[in-house]
């Protein structure tokens, strides 16, 4: 029973997105797609352009285009600072990269910085020691404490 849900999740997932990338819709599109005049998405945007541009991705949709065909129309008719994300690929890729190296160099450095606090520098001395109960003081010492706290206790 488990391997059969396990099967059909598996199944609809790869079957989702290929369904999703037949036909895509104007919502699909217009939080992907930036207004060249306001510099917003598409979704925000109520300039002239921004309704051009709807009306263009209706009529590829009716045409039958792809959500990846439609971008690249309108890569070649406005340029790529039409794309809401840099695509994957040549120097844009470094947008993509960059981040997750940043979170992965904090990561690292927590880690090292977490492992140095955590361990104490250099040898403790015996007063450290036989303060955490490692080493029992010296009695001639011990005397000399119990005499001073007695004195101040007085």
């Amino acid at each position: 029973m488990t391997r059969l849900l396990l099967f059909a999740a598996l199944a609809l997932a790869v079957s989702a997105p290929a369904f999703a990338a037949e036909r895509p819709t104007l919502a699909d599109l217009e939080d992907e797609v930036i207004c060249p005049t306001c510099n917003t998405t598409l979704e925000l945007s109520s300039s002239p352009i921004a309704e051009r541009m709807r009306v263009f991705i209706r009529a590829r949709i009716a045409a039958g285009d792809s959500k990846g065909e439609i971008k690249d129309k309108l890569v070649a008719e406005f340029g790529e600072g039409v794309l809401a994300a840099p695509p994957r690929q040549g120097f844009n890729l470094l947008a993509w990269l960059l981040p997750a190296g940043g979170a992965l160099a904090a990561v690292f450095t927590l880690a090292v910085l977490a492992r140095r606090w955590r361990t104490p520098r250099g040898e403790p001395t015996a007063a450290t020691r036989a303060a955490n109960g490692r080493v029992p003081l010296d009695p001639e010492l011990e005397r000399r404490v119990d005499e001073e706290l007695a004195r101040y206790e007085a």
